[in-house]
C-alpha cells in the first residue's frame, strides 16, 4: 500500500473540484480525502495499491478538471490505518 498528499493550485475551488474528485474516486479502490484550504488551494489524500492510487490521479488529470489545475505538488507520505472510503472535509 502507498499513499499521497496532493495540493491542487488554480481555480480549484467554487467549481466543484472536491465534489468531481470524490466521484472520480468511487471507480477505485482506494481510501482518502480531499479539502479546501484556506488559502485558495485543494489538499487530497489517497492510499491505496499502487496501480490504484496512479490510476486515479492520472484520472483526475484526463476529467473536465484539468483546466481548472494550474499546478499540482505530489508528495509521498506514509499510509494510515482506519481510512474507510474516499470522503470530503471540510
Amino acid at each position: 500500500m502507498i499513499a499521497r498528499r496532493v495540493i491542487y493550485e488554480g481555480r480549484v475551488q467554487g467549481v466543484g473540484f472536491r465534489f468531481s474528485v470524490k466521484e472520480i474516486a468511487q471507480g477505485y479502490e482506494l481510501a482518502g480525502w480531499v479539502r479546501n484550504l484556506p488559502d485558495g488551494r485543494v489538499q487530497m489524500e489517497a492510499q491505496g495499491d499502487d496501480a490504484e492510487i496512479e490510476g486515479f490521479l492520472q484520472a483526475i488529470e484526463d476529467s473536465h478538471l484539468r483546466p481548472h489545475i494550474r499546478r499540482k505538488v505530489v508528495t509521498p507520505i506514509e499510509p494510515t490505518g482506519g481510512l474507510k472510503g474516499f470522503q470530503i472535509r471540510s
